[in-house]
């Protein structure tokens, strides 16, 4: 079996395929090394990923956030092996080059990253010849879940939502308080993903003005900051995968026009692209 698997710091989907059967799909937690050491990384292998494989893996294809380079992707490879004995082969890349070969095949192209966290290449249909580098949650991010969510927990606290948008949340989330959100944002592990879960909210009152205006604010930003910096940008299309870019597609697109650029596709996952690009 080759299993593909495509990691952020929230959750990780894995694509197990064997030729003439029907494909594997599940879910685990997500893997970061930047976040978590060897040993918690073999747990949830070990815990939530082994009991869902049926058949022996012998090629397996690792895509992951932290997992930049040969040092900071040690821990998942060290784990993968410990817990997938039989492998022929494992490589184990970055989330980004998984979204440049998914969203853009054997093609030129900018791949971007915009889920729970945010990232972003070009991409010359074989390898990623620039990047923007992202600073991560607290100094980046923009346009990700993990930005949207603080950028409204933020409006809340300081009581600059409109009326009906401050009693929608204070309703959505009664436990919210200035003393809980900093015990989350500076206390407690993976800061990103809780301010991610707070997206959603923005979705449910997506027609607000104010919403839009948020929104249409971050993916501004994000294509300043990490699109419009590549050498030629206009001369590619600009694809997007993750939940944010997906669920605000419409936003997105709009944005995308507004800064004269060539939108692509707009992918939730990039786990279809990754299996093409594996077995063409």
């Amino acid at each position: 079996m080759m299993l593909l698997a495509d990691s952020g710091s929230t959750k990780t989907d894995w694509l197990g395929y064997l030729p003439h059967a029907p494909l594997l799909r599940f879910q685990s937690s997500g893997l970061n090394p930047f976040y978590q050491t060897e040993a918690t990384i073999l747990e949830i292998l070990r815990r939530e990923v082994l009991p869902q494989v049926p058949a022996r893996v012998e090629v397996l294809y690792f895509y992951g956030a932290g997992c930049a380079d040969a040092r900071s992707s040690l821990p998942v490879r060290q784990a993968l092996a410990s817990t997938f004995p039989a492998l022929s082969t494992l490589e184990v890349h970055s989330d980004l080059l998984a979204a440049a070969r998914a969203l853009c095949g054997h093609e030129p192209g900018l791949a971007c990253i915009l889920g729970t966290g945010s990232n972003n290449a070009l991409y010359d249909g074989t390898r990623i010849i620039h990047n923007i580098g992202s600073l991560g949650f607290w100094l980046g991010d923009e346009g990700s879940g993990g930005y949207l969510g603080k950028q409204l927990v933020v409006h809340y606290l300081h009581q600059e939502l409109p009326d009906e948008l401050q009693e929608a949340f204070r309703a959505a989330f009664p436990e919210i308080n200035r003393l809980t959100v900093l015990e989350h944002a500076y206390r407690q592990p993976f800061p990103n993903r809780y301010f991610a879960a707070f997206s959603p909210f923005l979705g449910q009152h997506r027609e607000h003005a104010f919403v839009r205006a948020l929104i249409g604010r971050a993916f501004d930003l994000y294509l300043e900051k990490y699109v419009l910096r590549h050498p030629d940008a206009a001369r590619y299309l600009v694809h997007f995968t993750g939940s944010v870019a997906y669920h605000y597609q419409e936003l997105l697109a709009a944005a995308v026009a507004a800064k004269n650029l060539r939108l692509g596709t707009i992918q939730k996952s990039p786990m279809e692209g990754l299996l093409r690009f594996h077995i063409s």
